[in-house]
């Protein structure tokens, strides 16, 4: 796993050397020598190697990396450029464009996003290649969710989008009067028309960004 080398490090580091994480390391390195892992080693830290946390706007939770040959990077709901769009970023463009209009890009790659301080965060952050959920339970959890402190503390507008039952788990953890709170259903077709079209979440986040006076996101990802 490559070092996270931004201003993540500081407030992370304690994680690193508690008795979880050294058995979170040794899990994860023998799963990479021995079966097929995804994302690939050098990118299962990219959601904070692109979104530093002064830099942090928005927080996006999925649950954990695509599981399908060439699919995951390292960012939530986001996979590379060639690879075909799934069904919930499917899901998310429709809503995109309902809610603020953006066309429906002919790619799935959200870097972009994270770039303009959108955190693209798992709460798990590898898997074993055609096993969902198949890293659950390992260690990655209380890694995210440390994270996930270390963002409520910060003391400035952030924007929480909480799609699905696991992500507003996170919920209980984020109490921080100066952030606002989305949540709804999670964006996959067996619970997008529970409520998560129509949710608005995208104009809702730049609304709340502008009434605090900072940079809106141009949530348009463009063709290629």
């Amino acid at each position: 796993m490559p070092p996270i080398s931004n201003d993540w490090l500081v407030p992370l580091k304690p994680e690193f050397k508690k008795p979880y994480y050294a058995n979170l390391y040794k899990k994860v390195m023998e799963e990479y020598q021995t079966r097929l892992i995804f994302p690939a080693a050098d990118d299962i830290f990219n959601a904070f190697a692109f979104t530093p946390l002064e830099q942090v706007k928005v927080v996006i939770l999925g649950q954990d990396p695509y599981h399908g040959d060439g699919q995951a990077h390292g960012l939530c709901f986001s996979v590379k450029p060639d690879v075909e769009i799934p069904p919930s970023l499917v899901n998310i463009y429709q809503e995109l464009r309902d809610d603020v209009g953006c066309y429906v890009p002919n790619n799935g790659h959200l870097t972009k996003w994270a770039k303009q301080g959108v955190l693209l965060l798992n709460t798990v952050l590898t898997v074993r290649a055609h096993q969902a959920n198949s890293h659950r339970g390992i260690g990655w959890e209380e890694f995210t969710d440390a994270a996930i402190r270390i963002l409520n503390q910060q003391d400035r507008p952030i924007v929480y989008i909480l799609w699905g039952r696991p992500a507003q788990m996170k919920k209980a953890m984020l109490n921080n009067p100066k952030h606002l709170i989305l949540e709804a259903p999670h964006p996959s077709p067996l619970s997008s028309y529970r409520g998560f079209f129509g949710s608005k979440p995208f104009s809702k986040t730049n609304a709340f960004l502008k009434s605090n006076g900072m940079e809106t996101i141009d949530w348009q990802i463009e063709n290629i």
